[in-house]
């Protein structure tokens, strides 16, 4: 009875270890600097120069979590700016996650001071973005805010993007959008 005792509690840690997976750099902490990818992220679109913050380009704003953080613009010309990696384990197909990150924008991001969204997309392949799984409302908060996102995947996917996006179609916005303090993904059960 004992030894069933221990095996239980033995593929119950290691259940717990396999229900969350946690990204790689998920404070985007590294020396601060412009026009710099933080260590563990990807360029996933044209002409992605993020920034790690604070201390460029008039922002200012403390860390939510560690030291640095990172900041994504959209642009006058239409472009924007979009951050992804590989995760350390796939999601299945069909099944239900959530995660939170903190979000805020800056007034003062030497003239990218415009508010935009935040969308997270899931791929297969790098930079693929084949499913959104959230859609933040425009972030006007100076201050950081926690947002919960909870998802339910339509494949098996491979790799996370972070985007800083306006709006569809062809539009010319200057604005930003900071990201800090990514939780785990941790698998979730809808009733």
């Amino acid at each position: 009875m004992r030894l069933i005792a221990i095996v239980f509690i033995i593929s119950m840690s290691f259940l717990g270890l396999n229900a969350q997976i946690t990204l790689t750099n998920p404070s985007f902490e590294d020396e601060p600097a412009d026009a710099t990818m933080p260590m563990g992220w990807l360029k996933c679109a044209k002409g992605t120069t993020p920034d790690i913050l604070p201390g460029y380009w008039g922002v200012y704003h403390e860390a939510q979590e560690g030291e640095t953080y990172i900041g994504l613009i959209t642009r006058g010309d239409g472009s924007y700016e979009s951050i992804g990696q590989r995760l350390p384990s796939k999601l299945n197909e069909g099944d239900c996650y959530k995660f939170s990150i903190d979000l805020a924008t800056s007034d003062n991001y030497s003239g990218y001071s415009g508010s935009v969204k935040l969308r997270v997309w899931l791929g297969a392949k790098k930079c693929n973005k084949e499913q959104m799984v959230y859609e933040s409302e425009f972030i006007e908060n100076l201050d950081w805010e926690t947002h919960l996102i909870e998802f339910n995947t339509s494949f098996q996917a491979k790799y996370i993007i972070f985007e800083a996006y306006y709006q569809d179609g062809s539009f010319s916005h200057k604005g930003n959008i900071l990201l800090d303090n990514i939780s785990p993904l941790i698998y979730c059960s809808r009733v």
